[in-house]
C-alpha cells in the first residue's frame, strides 16, 4: 500500500513577515534612500516678513538662490512662498531660508 503524502498549507495572509537582515535600526543608517526628518522644522524661524530678501539654504532644486518672500504660511511646519531672481516661485520651509543682510 502506498504511503499518504503529508498535507501542506500556505502561510496565512495576516502573518507578519520575518524582518530582512539589515532592516533594523542599525540598517537604516546605512541606506541612502531613507528620508531624514528635521525635528526643528516645526519651530520655524523668527523675524521673517513679506518682502524680505532671503537665500534658500535647504537642499533641492533652488538651493543657494536668492529670493523674495511673497507670502508667509503658518501651520505645523511654517513655510513661505518665495520668488527667486529667475522669476520662479516655490514654497520653502522657513528654517531653509536665510535672511540676506546688508544689501541695498
Amino acid at each position: 500500500m502506498a504511503r499518504k503524502r503529508k498535507q501542506t498549507y500556505p502561510p496565512p495572509r495576516n502573518q507578519t513577515p520575518t524582518p530582512r537582515p539589515g532592516a533594523g535600526p542599525e540598517g537604516l543608517r546605512d541606506r541612502p534612500t531613507v528620508a531624514t526628518i528635521n525635528l526643528n522644522a516645526g519651530n520655524g524661524q523668527e523675524g521673517l516678513s513679506v518682502g524680505d530678501r532671503v537665500r534658500i539654504v535647504g537642499s533641492g532644486l533652488y538651493a543657494g538662490e536668492t529670493a523674495v518672500i511673497e507670502k508667509l504660511v503658518s501651520g505645523v511646519i511654517p513655510s513661505a512662498l518665495v520668488r527667486t531672481e529667475a522669476g520662479r516661485t516655490r514654497q520653502a520651509r522657513t528654517i531653509d531660508l536665510e535672511r540676506i543682510r546688508g544689501e541695498g
